[in-house]
Order: C-alpha cells, then structure tokens, then sequence
C-alpha cells in the first residue's frame, strides 16, 4: 500500500507538482494514489509526495514505457511550459566525456568507472572528486540510477551547487558495463545530472527516461556522437517532443 503516514519523510511534491512533472492530470495522480500506483503520503486529508521515493519510482518504471507515456492517461496540454527545463541547454553547460577498457587499469567496473568520471567531473564544477564519487555513490547503493536500454543518470542525493544552470556531463563507454538496470542491459550511456534545484532535477530526469524510450535516440547515443552532434540530435528531438509526447 502506497498511501502511508509519513513520519521522517520529506514530504516536498503535492498533487499539482506530480501531476506537472509526469504531464499527467490532477484526477490521474489521485486515481493512481487510490489505486496504490504511485508513493504517497495523506496528512489531514491532504496528498503529499517525496522527492526522493517519486524519482525511484520513476527509475522503476522507466523500463515501463506505458507507466509513464500512455496516451490513454495523459494530460491533453501544451507541453512547451516544460521546455524550460532543457535537455539542451543542460548538456550545452556540460562536457562530453569518455571511457574505455583498454585504458583503465583498475578494472573495468560501475564503481570505477564513477570514481573515474567524478574526478574528470569535479575539475569542471570546481569540486572535490572524492566527496563527488562518494555522494554519487551513495545514491547508487540506495538504488541504481539505471534507466533502460544502456542508459543511466548518475547524481548526488541532493542539490550538490549552488548554480544558476543545470549541467549534465554525458559519458559514453566504449565497452557496456553492469549496472544493476532492471532490465537487465548493461550501460553505455551515463548522463551525470547537476540540477539547479529539486523540481528542475525531477523534470530533467523525467526528460532523460522518456528519451531512453526512444529506439532511435538509443541507436544514436550508441555511437557515442560528439558534442556537437550530440547536440543538434537533442534540440530536434525536444522540439518534437510537444507532438510525440501526447
């Protein structure tokens, strides 16, 4: 049963931000609370969400595709208010970096291929590379952050920076590596998410599941394109995603 007392929870979502977030109506959100569908919490009456369960839940079902994509249950709206939060943009403030076996010495490995990339990471953002890959890592040992078909978003519990931008790093590896994804793929994708704040992270991260349902975006990242490919493959498919989406 999803619908708890929460105690120790920080209960940060309500209806309205859940239903914005998955692009889903009000009476949806509900029904799926009723129903047990989705993580939440009734205080006095009133239906209150985590942060932190509703971003698992969403890892969860990214395998899923008609959890959170069915036409049937979604919002008849005007998506381009979420354009603000940019794929894009986010990668554009970000680098492009890459792995391979061949170079790595340590074992070719989840965890060493974090602490590989928090270090790189930490030299743009200014940041200790240690507390990054042990915060990363942190997360990761709470839940996977794996998505589906070879694609993962590593990050920190919490806002790590205080940044006016949202930065996403995108390593690409050269050989797969085990992840833990519920599907059971091996990853070849990392898109590592800094967000400015929790909803422009929840928002991003939703953006990032709905592209790993792409067959076409996975073929793509697949030949781990540079920056600037990379790039215009993201702008034309955020300017389709108004259409598709619904």
């Amino acid at each position: 049963m999803c619908c708890l007392i929460g105690k120790g929870v920080d209960m940060d979502l309500k209806v309205k931000d859940v239903a914005e977030l998955l692009h889903l109506s009000e009476i949806t959100i509900r029904r799926w609370v009723q129903e047990g569908k989705i993580p939440a919490y009734r205080l006095d009456h009133h239906i209150f969400f985590s942060r932190q369960e509703i971003e698992n839940w969403m890892l969860c079902h990214s395998s899923r595709p008609c959890t959170l994509t069915n036409p049937d249950t979604m919002l008849k709206k005007n998506f381009r208010g979420s354009q603000q939060f940019s794929l894009y943009r986010s990668i554009h403030q970000g680098h492009i970096l890459r792995l391979s076996s061949s170079r790595f010495s340590r074992g070719w490995s989840k965890e060493n291929v974090l602490e590989e990339a928090a270090h790189r990471i930490a030299r743009y953002l200014h940041a200790d590379g240690d507390v990054l890959m042990e915060l990363l890592l942190e997360r990761e040992r709470l839940m996977p952050t794996a998505l589906n078909y070879g694609i993962a978003v590593p990050h920190t519990r919490d806002t790590l920076f205080q940044q006016n931008q949202d930065k996403i790093f995108v390593l690409f590896l050269e050989e797969p590596i085990s992840y833990g994804a519920l599907d059971g793929k091996f990853v070849h994708t990392l898109f590592f998410l800094f967000a400015s704040n929790d909803k422009r992270h929840l928002h991003l991260l939703a953006k990032i599941a709905h592209l790993s349902q792409q067959s076409q975006a996975i073929a793509f990242l697949e030949t781990r394109p540079t920056k600037e490919h990379l790039l215009t493959f993201i702008k034309e498919w955020e300017a389709e995603v108004p259409q598709n989406f619904f």
